[in-house]
């Protein structure tokens, strides 16, 4: 007796309205869809369609029936799913976002070597520092730095990063140098205008007190590499994640400051959207970035890290 095709008969009868329509569909008889639906119903000893010479829809007992079937159908598809993805290689196209700096910096080398390992996935990486909607939007995967919100995705953590305080030698020989967060407040500090912190900067002191620094620079900018290059230009203190800056201040482009002050890491995370089983090439993707970023130095983050 095969139950699958009892269930199978069943659900596309109700989805279709009728045995004709539903034997047209599975490419069978409509005698052999008849058979499978009454053998199923004599088998639960219940009736599951009514039936008249117009239409057949199921009874009470039949649609609560059908809720769960549909479940059980998809179970098995899913299934067969997953044995048939083990066994395939990577390809594919997959759309990829990331915050703009981290994606220049250090996601296109990771994903210029993903591409020579595996010849049959492309890749289409959209850089942009709003949070993009991937489902909506078509994403397979998302790189994002900080707190997750969206507890619906999925997620691999890749690395950490910190934020951290900068400025150039030119700017502390001029201006001096801050040895305390009281001195800041003397200082040009430049703003970061993504922050949601608004005009304030919030500090952890050794002690774990968290003090709030108000920014009153002459800059204001959207781009963590803008205000990179403004910091090495002279223009005033940056607070700033050690991705970006990382290399400057290991080259002695940046000085760091206050090193008594206490930045809890970020986590660096691939995120994606939920489901059962995850495809090959969104697989592959994410595996390689975890063994990338593996040996990273998340205090100095060379560009194109490995």
């Amino acid at each position: 007796m095969d139950r699958f095709a009892e269930l199978e008969a069943f659900v596309n009868v109700v989805d279709n309205g009728g045995f004709t329509e539903a034997a047209r569909k599975m490419g069978v008889s409509k005698s052999a869809i008849s058979k499978s639906v009454s053998a199923l119903e004599a088998r639960l000893a219940v009736r599951l369609l009514n039936r008249t010479t117009r239409r057949v829809s199921p009874t009470e007992v039949g649609l609560a029936y059908y809720d769960r079937a549909i479940d059980v159908l998809k179970d098995v598809n899913d299934a067969d799913s997953l044995v048939t993805s083990m066994q395939a290689s990577p390809r594919g196209s997959l759309k990829v976002s990331a915050p703009v700096n981290f994606g220049i910096g250090h996601l296109s080398s990771a994903a210029a070597r993903f591409l020579t390992r595996y010849e049959d996935v492309d890749i289409n990486m959209v850089l942009d520092d709003r949070f993009v909607e991937l489902v909506a939007e078509g994403f397979d995967v998302a790189i994002r730095i900080g707190t997750l919100d969206d507890s619906s995705l999925k997620a691999r953590k890749l690395a950490e990063t910190r934020m951290t305080l900068v400025a150039s030698e030119g700017y502390l020989k001029r201006f001096g140098t801050p040895k305390t967060l009281e001195d800041l407040s003397s200082h040009n500090l430049l703003h970061y205008s993504h922050l949601s912190s608004s005009n304030y900067w919030k500090l952890k002191s050794q002690s774990g007190e968290v003090r709030q620094v108000r920014v009153g620079g002459r800059l204001t900018v959207n781009n963590g590499a803008s205000l990179k290059m403004a910091a090495i230009a002279g223009l005033g203190i940056a607070h700033i994640p050690t991705f970006i800056v990382g290399c400057s201040v290991e080259q002695g482009d940046l000085v760091r400051l206050l090193p008594d002050l206490r930045f809890d890491p970020m986590g660096v995370h691939a995120v994606y959207p939920s489901g059962r089983f995850m495809q090959p090439k969104l697989r592959a993707f994410i595996d390689f970035l975890v063994e990338h970023f593996r040996t990273v130095d998340t205090d100095n983050w060379p560009i194109g890290a490995t």
